[in-house]
């Protein structure tokens, strides 16, 4: 197979990361990419840990003259979203992510990149190979399971890991290190919907599709739509205009990422069919003139399908459109510290159908413990009024800013002299794992660095070959003057 990142520089990063593209990564399937890891490690002679999460430690000593350093936790995590367009046929477990060059960036075709996170570990493989960098002692840790509830750091043995300074390599945006970011919990509905014979006369299955999803912290506030939200809508205007009977919904892929699609099964009266036909266009339209400039790509598709011999109650459909348009969706509260930034939010992620429940996985945000409870009570209101059970998961720590970080100085020291620019320290409205690495590892001092990506957890991820140079460089040279 060739390398199609092959003279691209720094060399060995690229490689690195190429070589990374080839192991199934998805969250929850790391065993290939920790084994990877280790025999990398072991092919370099140095010491290496994988505890059975699959989280890999791999340590190297100093080099000459930094043995009096402070000793560096270098950390990203090795999963990835595996999230493709409607249209690609693609099996993530078994086929190579599809990278395509074009200009300044890396692309796939039709499928996310896994650059977030894949190029931090790319990083950091290249710096524990290098045989002629200086830098102090370095312990590189990579976690798993960061994009579906932080699973790897939530269980990493603290004895495994040791050090006094942490740069984390999950951010997004050259120039901007980030000393904060938000906590999380994965907020559960699940409501038990009950079933009848269906009394009406012609199936039909409509799916919301052409949405530009996104990344639920990130990209939560440039007003994007959720494709179950505006389902939930679809089904309130049904009601309003017919009688009809639904057999089964579905939308989204991940927790933490917008829906860009939803579908749902139903059956209405032959009478009415002419009708259906005339609301849908209309309600297209007034989606996509709602989201004209953030997500005008909206479509609703309408087919028919064979009659579902069963179908909920009226009640259950009711209920699940009532716990769909209740759930927040977007920015909840905004910083009143830091100019533009989300400071709560909720997402809708996944909505999906099992034999007699309905499960609604939400993800909520905030850098404020008090405010990420205020959302998910209104989660236990909702389902007390609709009979269901509700759930948290995976919750994470926010990480609080500190007034003094000798690292973030050093950094912004060497930022100024490199590229002669200041520097921009920023929190981050999604979940990193240094919140939870504070209580692993000490109330140590840390920091989160990375190059440009974009449109991440979307099919359209890319990556600036440019600035990952850059970066590189820079964190290099960081390394080099902690003596």
């Amino acid at each position: 197979m060739g390398n199609v990142l092959s003279g691209l520089q720094p060399e060995s990063v690229f490689e690195n990361f190429e070589a990374l593209t080839r192991i199934p990564r998805e969250s929850g399937n790391e065993g290939a990419v920790a084994d990877y890891l280790v025999s990398f490690a072991k092919n370099l002679g140095l010491e290496v840990i994988k505890e059975d999460s699959n989280n890999v430690i791999i340590k190297k000593p100093a080099t000459p003259g930094y043995e009096n350093g402070p000793t560096v936790i270098l950390q990203g995590h090795t999963d990835m979203v595996c999230v493709k367009t409607d249209d690609l046929e693609f099996d993530f477990n078994s086929q190579p992510i599809p990278l395509v060059i074009d200009g300044d960036f890396i692309k796939t075709k039709g499928t996310t990149l896994g650059a977030d996170n894949g190029i931090a570990v790319a990083m950091t493989m290249s710096i524990l190979e290098s045989k002629t960098m200086e830098h102090p002692s370095l312990v590189a840790l990579f976690t798993v399971a960061e994009e579906t509830g932080m699973d790897g750091v939530m269980s990493l043995k603290p004895e495994n890991v040791k050090g006094d300074i942490l740069i984390n390599i999950d951010s997004e945006e050259e120039g901007t290190l980030l000393a904060s970011c938000a906590g999380g919990v994965n907020n559960i509905i699940e409501y038990p919907f009950e079933t009848q014979k269906t009394t009406l006369d012609e199936g039909f299955k409509l799916v919301i599709q052409g949405l530009n999803g996104g990344h639920s912290g990130i990209e939560i506030n440039k007003n994007r739509a959720n494709a179950i939200k505006l389902m939930g809508r679809v089904l309130k205007s049904f009601e309003k205009h017919f009688k009809f009977e639904m057999a089964k919904i579905s939308g989204g892929e991940k927790m933490n990422a917008i829906a860009k699609r939803a579908e749902m099964t139903f059956v209405v009266r032959r009478a009415d069919v002419e009708t259906l036909e005339q609301l849908v266009p209309l309600l297209q339209e007034m989606f996509v003139n709602e989201f004209l400039a953030t997500d005008g790509g909206i479509e609703l598709v309408l087919s028919e399908v064979e009659t579902p011999k069963m179908v909920m109650t009226e009640k259950s459909a009711r209920d699940i459109a009532n716990i769909i348009r209740l759930a927040p969706f977007g920015v909840e509260t905004m910083s009143g510290g830091i100019k533009g930034l989300v400071e709560s939010s909720n997402n809708l992620g996944v909505l999906e159908q099992t034999e007699f429940t309905l499960k609604l996985t939400n993800s909520v945000r905030s850098s404020v413990n008090s405010l990420k409870l205020e959302i998910s009570e209104r989660f236990e209101i909702i389902s007390e009024m609709t009979g269901s059970k509700n759930s948290l998961e995976s919750d994470y720590p926010e990480w609080q800013f500190k007034l003094e970080s000798p690292i973030r100085a050093l950094m912004k020291t060497v930022y100024g002299e490199m590229f002669n620019k200041e520097l921009k320290v920023d929190a981050i409205h999604a979940g990193l794992e240094c919140g939870f690495l504070k209580e692993k590892v000490g109330d140590i001092d840390m920091i989160s660095l990375g190059p440009n990506l974009y449109d991440v957890h979307t099919p359209f991820e890319k990556l600036s070959i440019s600035s990952t140079e850059r970066v590189y460089a820079f964190l290099c040279e960081v390394l080099k003057r902690l003596k």
